[in-house]
């Protein structure tokens, strides 16, 4: 079984090859969704779009979701309101942490920038404690920023 360092930049590649066809968001954000859980057998790997004050859920795969989160609320609200990648190791540990799901451990947000504003945030839960590091945040980064073009 390969590492996620190995892992990485063959997803990132096949994501690329996703996004050079497609020039809708919420398109590419669905097919980056699936490719991402399926390939790396995350618990939950999903989109929450800005809108307004809150996050909106989009494109996802997993168990049902929060629909709307408030600006700086939760991890994802963190990421969009400090416009920083979140990696948290212990989600009981995150002071703000909303639980949608109790058998989320670790939890790694990734916000999409376009033109200095967050417009999106890429979600990723683990059943696991100490699921990420800055291997993922790393190339999650990368994954995200192909979203970060498009309307």
């Amino acid at each position: 079984m390969a590492t996620k360092a190995e892992s990485y930049p063959v997803l990132y590649q096949q994501a690329c090859a996703l996004a050079e066809k497609e020039d809708d968001a919420i398109a590419l954000m669905a097919n980056l969704a699936a490719l991402l859980h399926e390939s790396m057998h995350f618990l939950w790997t999903g989109w929450y779009r800005v809108r307004g004050y809150e996050l909106v859920l989009g494109p996802f795969q997993g168990q049902l979701a929060c629909t709307r989160i408030p600006f700086g609320k939760g991890v994802c609200g963190t990421a969009w309101k400090e416009q920083a990648t979140q990696v948290v190791p212990d989600v009981e540990l995150f002071p703000r942490h909303i639980a949608c799901s109790s058998e989320s451990k670790s939890e790694i947000v990734v916000p999409v920038m376009r033109g200095g504003e967050v417009t999106a945030v890429l979600d990723i839960d683990s059943e696991r404690p100490g699921t990420f590091d800055d291997v993922d945040r790393e190339w999650l980064e990368r994954i995200a920023s192909l979203v970060g073009g498009l309307s």
